[in-house]
């Protein structure tokens, strides 16, 4: 049976270590008998050192604008922010299986650079999602991301997944 959920993964920057890059690539080998799978990365700026607020809006806005050129009306969108709602594993599945059974088939992810995401972002957005206080650097946060989805599918098709 071929997937129908189609998942987005928006991000800013590369994946540029190794170890994650194999990691990545194992979860998208793992979820493509789930969903259909998609990551689009966009460039970052770079953060001058002593940046001031204005720069770091500046730079949020910049990336927030090649973020933009990639999110489809139809899709829902999650963005990943700190102040974002938590959820564990199993309501992050009931959301996803909740999304698919209404009708919304193509959900967006979206993964900000190392500021984080802009206003117009965040206010796109269907639902912030956190998840933690702590900052992630957005490799990892790639890595952690795909394997919550991954496990949330396997929750869905009530498929054994470790604890």
């Amino acid at each position: 049976m071929k997937p129908t959920m189609k998942i987005t993964i928006l991000t800013v920057g590369r994946v540029k270590e190794k170890f994650y890059q194999g990691a990545v690539l194992e979860f998208q080998k793992r979820l493509s008998r789930y969903v259909k799978l998609e990551i689009i990365e966009v460039e970052d700026e770079k953060t001058p050192e002593e940046a001031a607020e204005n720069e770091k809006n500046q730079i949020k806005m910049k990336e927030g604008k090649r973020l933009m050129k990639h999110i489809s009306k139809d899709a829902y969108v999650i963005s990943l922010a700190i102040e974002g709602k938590m959820l564990d594993s199993v309501e992050l599945s009931k959301k996803i299986c909740l999304l698919g059974v209404n009708g919304k088939n193509h959900i967006i992810f979206i993964i900000g650079g190392s500021l984080g995401l802009s206003n117009e972002i965040l206010n796109q957005s269907d639902l912030l999602l956190s998840f933690s206080k702590m900052t992630f650097p957005h490799q990892l946060m790639r890595v952690i991301l795909l394997e919550q989805i991954y496990r949330s599918c396997r929750i869905i098709h009530h498929e054994p997944y470790h604890k």
